[in-house]
C-alpha cells in the first residue's frame, strides 16, 4: 500500500525529485522529447519517500524543455533564472567531451558557455530557499548563484536501452536532458 507523504512537493521536496513509488517503466516514445524514445517513469509525486539524489526522468526533461523551476515546478521568466550548480566552460571543451553533435556547427570553440548539467534554472526565491535547506547545496565550495543566459542549447543524454532478449541489439533512448547556457561575448 502506497502512503502519501506529509512533505509537500515543490515546498519541502523539489518538484523534480523522484519518489520511492515512481518506478522506471522502460522505453517508449515520450512527449518530453518530441516523441523520441525515452526512459519512462511512473508519476506519483508525494507518494512514498523522496529520493533526493534522483531526478524524476519525465519531470527533469520537462523542466529543461519548458524552463520550469526544478524546486516549485512553475515557469521561470527571463531575468529570474538562476543556477546553483552550473560551471563555466566553452564549446570546444564540450566538443572534446563528445557533445559536439548537439552544439550548433557555427558555434566557435571559444564560445563561453554555462554548463548546468541536468538542472534547469530556478527562480531566485526558490534558489535561495534551496541553498538554505539542502545540506548538499549548502556544502558546495561554490555557492554563488549564477544568472542564466538568454540563449541556451539542450543536449539529450542517451543510453542504450537493452531489449528483453540478450540476442537483440539495444536501441538509443533519452534518459535526461543537459542544459547549456550560451553566454554573451
Amino acid at each position: 500500500m502506497s502512503i502519501a507523504s506529509r512533505l509537500k512537493v515543490g515546498v519541502d521536496v523539489p518538484w523534480v525529485t523522484s519518489w520511492s513509488e515512481e518506478a522506471q517503466l522502460g522505453v517508449a516514445p515520450c512527449p518530453s522529447v518530441d516523441g523520441e524514445l525515452a526512459v519512462g517513469q511512473a508519476t506519483k509525486p508525494g507518494v512514498g519517500r523522496p529520493l533526493y539524489s534522483r531526478n524524476h526522468l519525465f519531470r527533469q526533461r520537462k523542466s529543461v524543455r519548458e524552463m520550469l523551476c526544478p524546486m516549485c515546478g512553475k515557469p521561470t521568466a527571463q531575468g529570474d533564472r538562476w543556477s546553483q550548480t552550473a560551471t563555466a566552460t566553452t564549446a570546444g571543451e564540450l566538443r572534446t567531451r563528445g557533445f559536439g553533435p548537439a552544439l550548433p556547427a557555427e558555434m566557435a570553440d571559444d564560445q563561453p558557455l554555462l554548463n548546468c548539467g541536468a538542472i534547469a534554472p530556478l527562480h531566485r526565491a526558490c534558489a535561495d530557499a534551496s541553498l538554505a535547506r539542502c545540506p548538499h547545496l549548502g556544502g558546495m565550495a561554490d555557492r554563488t548563484l549564477k544568472p542564466f543566459p538568454k540563449a541556451w542549447v539542450i543536449i539529450p543524454l542517451w543510453i542504450e536501452a537493452k531489449p528483453p532478449s540478450p540476442l537483440a541489439r539495444g536501441v538509443p533512448a533519452v534518459s535526461f536532458l543537459q542544459l547549456v547556457g550560451v553566454e554573451d561575448r
